[in-house]
Order: structure tokens, then sequence, then C-alpha cells
């Protein structure tokens, strides 16, 4: 299961967000998204693990402190289409 992960600072690093998730299982991987031009964080990033440690993750680790501020977890939804840019989507 993919999680979001929100309100992180801007000094959190991907190892850093695998390891406030690593208590609660195998994490397959740990990102922090960052801005392509600036290479700055966004201040959110991505978490991937199993559903059942996930599941766990999620409900341990919500509205606790990382860092200095509140994370907000939960679990990633697909990104919605934008679709197309000033024009008519017919």
């Amino acid at each position: 299961m993919r999680i979001f992960v929100g309100n992180l600072s801007f000094n959190t690093s991907d190892n850093d967000l695998r390891d406030a998730f690593a208590p609660y299982g195998q994490v397959v991987s740990a990102q922090v998204i960052t801005d392509r031009e600036t290479q700055r964080s966004r201040g959110f990033g991505f978490v991937e693990m199993g559903d059942d440690d996930a599941r766990k993750a999620i409900s341990g680790l919500n509205e606790s402190d990382l860092q200095g501020r509140a994370l907000n977890v939960n679990e990633a939804k697909p990104r919605e289409d934008r679709g197309s840019r000033g024009g008519n989507s017919w």
C-alpha cells in the first residue's frame, strides 16, 4: 500500500521517513518529494509498505510528531485527472 505523508519538515530526508515507518514493518520505499528546479522538499512524501503494516503505520503515525511537525498520514489516493488546460473537453 502506498501511504501519503504530509506536513513534513523541509529538513526531513528519505532516510528519516524510512526510519519513522520502520517500527511498523518492512518499508519497501520512502521518498520525500522535492521541487524539480530547486531540489527543496515540498513538505510531503510517500512510503510504500505491505497492507497490514501500512494500516498500523497510518494509525500509529497520523498526527504524531516528526522533527517538530504533526504528520498527516493516510492512504495515498491516485492522482485525479486534471484534464486539458484551457480547452473544451468534448
